[in-house]
This record gives structure tokens, sequence and C-alpha cells, in this order.
């Protein structure tokens, strides 16, 4: 949905959340991928699949499409997690990977409730494992250290995309 694009990724409990609704408050145009675009489908083929499972976790790719075709705003930013985001990644100006560091991804998982994300046991430890291995995030992203405090985070990310607009 805008004339630049960035894609917001890391494991969950990195703060893409956080980092959505500190861009918003600050007037920028974010989206909430995991609210927004998100369903339960097949990586590959997109067709939807029954129940909840990590690796099903996926964004509509033509809704994804349409916002970053559309020139409405100066920059938008695409915050959330995708099983699928190889099927969109080179739509975007540029890709930013939230990392933490163990003890912070954990305390994070520790505020979780049993109802959401994480908040089990098997949840978490795939969470944790995902975060060990990398297997899940975008490789080739500018990697931020989302350890700080989310006002640093976000002014980090939006110094890069200011140094990098078009002319």
């Amino acid at each position: 949905m805008g004339i630049r694009n960035y894609l917001i990724e890391g494991v969950s409990g990195s703060g893409k959340t956080s980092v959505c609704n500190e861009l918003r408050r600050r007037g920028y145009h974010a989206i909430n991928g995991d609210r927004e675009l998100a369903y339960q489908g097949d990586p590959e083929t997109g067709t939807p699949v029954e129940g909840f499972a990590h690796e099903h976790h996926i964004w509509h790719v033509d809704k994804v499409k349409d916002l970053v075709d559309n020139r409405d705003e100066a920059v938008t930013f695409f915050c959330g997690g995708s099983r699928n985001f190889s099927k969109f990644i080179d739509w975007f100006d540029g890709v930013f990977v939230l990392d933490v560091d163990f003890d912070t991804l954990n305390g994070r998982l520790d505020q979780r409730s049993e109802h959401e994300w994480g908040g089990k046991k098997a949840e978490r430890e795939h969470i944790l494992r995902l975060h060990r291995t990398k297997e899940d995030i975008p490789e080739n992203g500018i990697i931020i250290d989302a350890s700080a405090p989310i006002a640093h985070v976000v002014a980090e990310i939006l110094l890069f995309t200011e140094a990098h607009k078009r002319p």
C-alpha cells in the first residue's frame, strides 16, 4: 500500500506486533499481517486447511500483492510472520528481521497466556527451536536487535528506510 514497502519478520516473541503498534502510533501505515492477512493454509498452494499449526500460518498472497501495488501511502510496513513469505518477499523494498537474545525471548514468552501462541509448553519449545536454528525466517533480511526498547527498535528501522528512499 505504499510507494515503498517493507516486511518486518522474526520468530514469535521477537516484537513484530509491538513494532507495528509503535509505527502506527507514530503515524506510519503499518499492517499487522498476523491479524489482517493470515490464515491457515498450505504454504505451497495456499489451499486452506483446518486447525492451527505453525507451518500452516500463511498470508493471502493476492491481498499482499494488492496492498503492495497500491501507491496511496509513501511507505507501508508489513509486520508479522508467515510460512509462505517466499511467495512475496521479492515485492518488498527491504526486509527487517527482528532478533532477540534467548533470555529476552524467554521473558516475553513467560508473559503469554495459555491461549496465546507460545503460551503452551510445546509451542514454546517450537519457538525456542526456531530461534536457535533461524530456519523459519528470511535469510537476507537486515537484522535488528529487538531486545532494545521498542522506541529504539523502531527508530533504527526508520533510519534505514529514510536513508534508502527512492528519488
